[in-house]
């Protein structure tokens, strides 16, 4: 007899600890909707990622006596490189549980990712403009509001293009 069933994932730390006193009770919360929360959850962080790396950045440019433009270009290009690539590596071993193995499909996935991320980082780059240089709203209130919109942006895509399961 053949089984046709994949096999089950071993658990990963987040599903360890829905196992630990306290948390039981979340625990079929948890399964029911483990993508998405464990994509909020990456997607807090990458934010944390993201609003640090600008910060720091905004800073250094800040002192160097740059326009708010380029202030808000090369703080946004920084910050998104070092999210994406958070983003990246959290998204396909956490939440999306990726299981493209190889060099080239590891590659080829990696680039789609990048791709949409390059989308919604144009769209993070006009917001920020429109906000910030345009209308003059202040930085943080702008990068928050264009960061809610980019996450979920990024889930539509990486849940529908990037990490898609082959049937």
């Amino acid at each position: 007899m053949e089984n046709n069933t994949t096999p089950e994932r071993k658990p990963d730390i987040f599903d360890k600890i829905m196992h630990l006193p306290g948390f039981r009770r979340f625990e079929s919360f948890y399964k029911k909707n483990k993508e998405v929360l464990m994509y909020l959850f990456f997607g807090v962080l990458t934010t944390g990622v993201s609003f640090v790396t600008a910060g720091v950045a905004k800073h250094l440019l800040e002192s160097a006596s740059a326009s708010s433009t380029a202030v808000s270009l090369i703080s946004t290009t920084v910050s998104w490189i070092c999210a994406v690539t958070f983003a990246y590596v959290t998204n396909r071993i956490w939440v999306f549980n990726s299981e493209v193995k190889g060099k080239k499909g590891i590659l080829t996935e990696a680039a789609s990712f990048y791709g949409g991320r390059l989308f919604t980082y144009f769209v993070e780059l006009f917001l920020m403009w429109l906000g910030y240089t345009v209308i003059g709203i202040n930085y943080w209130v702008t990068k928050i509001v264009a960061n809610v919109i980019v996450l979920i942006l990024n889930y539509v895509i990486s849940k529908l293009l990037v990490f898609r399961k082959k049937k």
